[in-house]
């Protein structure tokens, strides 16, 4: 059975139904067979909960609320990063890094004081919640949908499927 990881802006998509990706999201949830697996990481529950939270005065609580009863109704699995998705992510962003980091800062030898100035996620051309769900995808055998264009981690995880329900 294949399974999908939803990111954030997939699941905003699904649930506005004021944005103009809303259809092409319901239209390919109403297109798959046989009720698969369908997932969110708790990084992106923290991502909707953030986006939330930080409207300060126009912070709508029971609009969270509804929002979380609407994925939690539809979502089969929450996943938590746990210790062995480290691995996957430490492989994927040393593959990023390997690529994509400035070239003085690359094939050096570090000692542990001088990981504390980690490559930015711009640097490596994706952002830390992502490579966080990605790694997520791969150790859990899942397809991650987004409607992030995700072009360096694609060139450096050939294993990992992608798929954007938002795209016409």
């Amino acid at each position: 059975m294949v399974g999908y990881l939803l990111d954030t802006n997939v699941l905003s998509f699904w649930f506005d139904s004021a944005r103009v990706e809303h259809e092409a999201v319901i239209q390919r949830i109403e297109a798959l067979s046989d009720h698969p697996l369908l997932a969110v990481s708790a990084i992106t529950f923290g991502e909707i909960a953030y986006g939330y939270r930080s409207l300060g005065r126009s912070y709508d609580e029971d609009r969270e609320a509804e929002h979380f009863g609407f994925l939690e109704d539809r979502i089969d699995l929450i996943l938590d990063v746990n210790k062995n998705t480290r691995f996957y992510y430490g492989e994927l962003r040393a593959s990023l890094f390997e690529k994509y980091a400035p070239r003085s800062r690359r094939k050096k030898v570090k000692r542990p004081e001088q990981l504390v100035d980690p490559e930015t996620s711009l640097q490596l051309g994706i952002q830390e919640n992502d490579l966080w769900l990605a790694a997520q995808a791969l150790e859990h055998n899942l397809v991650l949908v987004t409607h992030d264009v995700l072009d360096r981690l694609r060139t450096v995880a050939k294993e990992l499927r992608v798929e954007d329900w938002a795209a016409r």
